[in-house]
């Protein structure tokens, strides 16, 4: 089975020059977490709510000026829409996330998929709960 069958499309994003404050609030209508980063449909990042709290707030940003850019993640692990779902939960597992970006080969985002997405889908492959397992151990 392929990434692309199992991914969720149509992912929402912000751009890198948007404020946090405007993510932040993008993310509490969408009920999300993560949210992708993009020029275009160029991914040039992550942000999590957590990235807003920790990188940001607790260090004294405003996050009504403080850019996306300035929080986000730029290294960003990511899967191919033509890889196989093992290879996905194989990125996972040893980078210890709970989803991935989905791009095709020239970057473009295509959407996500997650341990869930793995869990439901995928789930005969006995897979989900090796990942998971991994995730949650402490580094």
């Amino acid at each position: 089975m392929l990434v692309k069958d199992i991914m969720t499309h149509n992912v929402e994003v912000v751009a890198p020059g948007e404020t946090l404050m405007h993510a932040a609030r993008k993310m509490g209508e969408l009920d999300v977490g993560p949210m992708p980063v993009c020029e275009g449909n160029r991914v040039v990042g992550m942000l999590t709510d957590r990235d807003i709290t920790v990188r940001a707030t607790a260090a004294g940003c405003d996050p009504k000026s403080t850019l996306v850019a300035d929080a986000m993640s730029k290294n960003v692990i990511r899967c191919f829409d033509d890889q196989d779902v093992a290879e996905a939960a194989r990125l996972m597992k040893d980078n210890q996330v709970r989803r991935l970006l989905v791009t095709n080969r020239a970057g473009d985002l295509l959407g996500i998929v997650s341990l869930g997405d793995l869990a439901t889908d995928a789930g005969e492959t006995g897979q989900p709960g090796e990942v998971l397992e991994s995730v949650s151990r402490k580094a």
